[in-house]
């Protein structure tokens, strides 16, 4: 029995070329593994969200510089920027996980969309390192970088890319068939 071995490198004209689809595309396991990895992108978010309020003080006094000398008129503006960032938080990891079960179902934009954020954050990611000297660790963003990293290697994958762009069967138009 032979098998044969996909070539290390593929022409270009090879991979825009479409891919043979069956009538009825089983999900790959690329897919469901891509979905899985945004909704752990999104849990390791609420962590973050949730270590972050708890934190904040101490976020604002170590990593902002900030004095905490505060009055109440103060404090209660840095209760406000920590509802703000919590909010935009919770909304952004809400669409982020509206994305996970738009790639589930075979969204091919939702993928291409997800992709395009787990780059901007890896490419953000690798500047604030190269040009801020900022550490990559569990702590600030290893984990998501790993997730981001996973989620582009998913989802870019030719299987994942056939399911998202398959031809999808539509409904009949009724009213075509009841003049005709």
């Amino acid at each position: 029995m032979s098998v044969e071995k996909r070539p290390a490198f593929e022409s270009p004209a090879v991979l825009v070329a479409p891919a043979p689809v069956a009538p009825v595309m089983k999900r790959p396991t690329a897919t469901v593994f891509g979905a899985i990895l945004v909704v752990c992108r999104v849990v390791a978010g609420i962590v973050w969200l949730i270590s972050l309020a708890v934190l904040w003080r101490r976020v604002l006094i170590d990593d902002l510089g900030l004095a905490l000398d505060f009055d109440a008129q103060a404090e209660a503006g840095s209760n406000f920027a920590l509802l703000v960032v919590l909010v935009v938080g919770g909304i952004v990891l809400a669409v982020q996980l509206v994305l996970a079960l738009l790639i589930y179902r075979g969204s091919n934009w939702a993928r291409i969309t997800v992709m395009v954020f787990a780059t901007l954050s890896i490419t953000w990611s690798a500047f604030d390192y190269f040009a801020t000297d900022t550490e990559i660790t569990l702590r600030t963003t290893l984990i998501t970088l790993a997730l981001d990293i996973l989620v582009l290697l998913a989802l870019s994958s030719r299987a994942a890319r056939a399911y998202a762009r398959r031809p999808r069967s539509r409904p009949r138009d009724v009213s075509a068939r009841a003049t005709g």
